[in-house]
């Protein structure tokens, strides 16, 4: 599989939705596989919260392959030999597009705080400049999930023309309270804490050492991913070997995963991008604009494909059966479908049980 990553810069204005205008600003994008000739047989692949552009493949010196390495590959469900795949690192996003630690072109410094508050249709709009400027006018599907199918799903409404098959996984059409209370832990945890120092703090120090609150807050998160199966599953009640059982500060195994992620998660990903992809997940709802989702799927032309996971509890299955069934009301049914895998992992269950969804992708692709 031949692989290409680059950053493109854009020195012309976006303006966001906000009101808000970045002046220039930079995408960071990975590329594998080779677009034909008429530039038919381009499938755009959209991280969630926090992944980045590198979906596939790994680097010399990598530990790991890109999040979505079982998906993306030559012989694999998105097939490099057939498909060019493109997917581009998120405005906002601490993996090489412009970010709050970029420098602002009016000040000469970092942003921190002045950063403008982004929404998923920002970030889709950014991207549309990018295929713009390749050369792919319209792509032969869009697929994304959690985060990913919010953008997915703005592309399929906000540029009905672009994307002949938009693909959603283990998404919503709006975040709901339980998903904002999730957050809410991880907004408090980074803001309350001393070395974030209002968004000012020293980016060696916490690349180094992580931020405490933050690690908290990806504690939570942790939760939200996985199910009470999935956990049992992993974990049941087993105690860390080392520790005694009546040491009160002593661990179940299920203590010292939460620990291993929680702890790891600052050093590799930005406090200040985590809290503005978070407020970017919160402020989601496709329907703001046009008053209903069924007028927001009435813009739609792509044949959309709703796939939803039993066991996910952060966008349970119904949000997703709601858009379906939206479809079918306003008499576009035919170009939909709707899919409950049938899963206990829970939310992560697309990065995961890559088996349980490779029919439900290859169908959505060949159709």
């Amino acid at each position: 599989m031949e692989i290409y990553r680059a950053v493109e810069h854009f020195d012309e204005p976006l303006h966001l939705e906000s009101g808000r205008i970045l002046s220039e600003f930079d995408l960071a994008y990975e590329c594998y596989g080779k677009l034909n000739e008429n530039k038919s047989n381009a499938i755009v692949v959209c991280h969630a919260l926090t992944g980045s552009a590198h979906a596939a493949g790994i680097y010399e010196g990598d530990r790991k392959a890109g999040w979505w390495d079982g998906v993306i590959g030559d012989g694999k469900i998105i097939d490099t030999t057939k498909y060019f795949v493109i997917c581009v690192n998120i405005l906002g996003s601490s993996f090489g597009s412009t970010n709050p630690l970029s420098i602002e072109p009016s000040t000469k410094k970092e942003y921190r705080l002045r950063f403008p508050v982004l929404v998923i249709s920002d970030v889709v709009r950014a991207q549309m400049r990018l295929f713009d400027r390749l050369g792919i006018k319209e792509a032969y599907a869009v697929v994304g999930g959690s985060l990913g199918g919010m953008q997915a799903l703005c592309f399929a409404i906000e540029f009905p023309n672009f994307a002949k098959r938009v693909i959603m996984l283990a998404t919503t059409y709006a975040t709901k309270a339980w998903a904002i209370a999730f957050n809410k832990i991880a907004i408090e945890g980074i803001v309350n804490d001393p070395n974030f120092k209002g968004g000012y703090y020293n980016k060696d120090d916490i690349e180094a050492n992580g931020l405490t609150g933050m690690a908290l807050g990806r504690m939570a998160g942790h939760i939200s991913f996985l199910s009470p199966a999935t956990m049992d599953k992993k974990f049941g009640r087993k105690y860390v070997e080392t520790d005694g059982l009546y040491e009160l500060l002593g661990r179940f195994e299920v203590d010292r995963y939460m620990e291993y992620n929680g702890n790891n998660f600052p050093k590799r990903f930005d406090p200040l991008s985590y809290l503005y992809v978070v407020k970017m997940m919160n402020n989601f709802d496709c329907t703001r604009h046009y008053g209903s989702l069924n007028e927001a799927l009435m813009l739609t032309r792509a044949r959309l494909t709703f796939i939803s996971f039993s066991g996910d509890i952060l966008f349970p299955p119904n949000l997703m059966l709601e858009m379906y069934e939206a479809l079918v009301k306003i008499g576009q049914g035919h170009r939909g479908s709707y899919i409950c895998v049938d899963s206990d992992y829970g939310h992560d269950a697309f990065l995961v049980e890559i088996d349980k969804i490779e029919k439900h992708i290859k169908k959505a692709l060949d159709e």
